[in-house]
């Protein structure tokens, strides 16, 4: 679906992302963990078309994506990301605020709007403004208002890390259900080994703007990955006995 091609990210004369090669398939769930400033989230935007390499080519369905075509590719995807980024109206206009944009009105916009309310849990507050509502009920907002346009690709940039653990538990449980319900090809970058069970077994480990495994998340806690950069990250998380998976 999406395939990165000799990708190169350069800030003040700086390597953020270097990438040769990577491609991610239709129904694929990723998991994408690394270090903290290891290019996680440059390497979100690349695939999610919101920043522009240095150098390299990006395709979407085999198409090669250009300054002329990336806001038509763009437009079938979304982006959920740690701050929910809320306009100040009502949750039911934020919900179908990217529907406006998509040409998508009346009968069809309503319909799509409650079903996505309702299976974020949130229709009871579709009147209320963003300045009433909790961190969870916010980012409940912000996926629904995602889910909502039907994308081909859902970016989840650490949409969870603000929140408390037993807010952060309830959306997790409730947005893999989601994705598993619509096959939905998703990108998930976050920090804490424990979310990703929920969401997927598939893991991609970014290391100094490289990505230096791919594969299955029980390979990685099981020690059967012989990648140094990847054991250097994993051996905080195993000594302070935060891995819960």
């Amino acid at each position: 679906m999406l395939t990165l091609k000799d990708i190169v990210v350069v800030r003040d004369k700086k390597t953020i992302l270097q990438i040769g090669d990577f491609r991610l398939e239709e129904g694929e769930r990723l998991a994408v963990i690394g270090p903290n400033g290891a290019g996680k989230s440059t390497f979100l935007k690349v695939l999610a078309l919101l920043e522009t390499p240095t150098a390299g080519e990006i395709f979407f369905r085999g198409d090669k994506v250009t300054g002329q075509n990336s806001l038509t590719f763009r437009r079938r995807m979304a982006v959920v990301f740690q701050e929910p980024l809320l306009l100040n109206t009502t949750v039911f206009n934020n919900v179908a605020q990217g529907m406006h944009f998509r040409g998508i009105a009346g009968v069809d916009r309503q319909r799509r709007v409650d079903y996505w309310l309702d299976r974020f849990g949130i229709t009871a507050l579709r009147n209320r403004k963003p300045l009433h509502l909790s961190g969870g009920e916010a980012q409940r907002v912000s996926l629904a208002r995602a889910f909502v346009l039907e994308p081909e690709v859902i970016f989840l940039d650490e949409p969870f890390s603000a929140l408390d653990f037993s807010t952060r538990l309830e959306l997790l449980e409730d947005l893999g259900t989601q994705l598993a319900n619509t096959g939905s090809t998703t990108v998930f970058v976050t920090h804490d080994f424990n979310e990703i069970p929920y969401l997927t077994d598939n893991v991609a480990v970014i290391d100094a703007g490289a990505i230096v495994y791919k594969g299955g998340l029980k390979s990685l806690l099981a020690g059967e990955v012989a990648v140094p950069a990847v054991q250097r990250f994993l051996r905080p998380f195993k000594m302070s006995g935060q891995l819960l998976v």
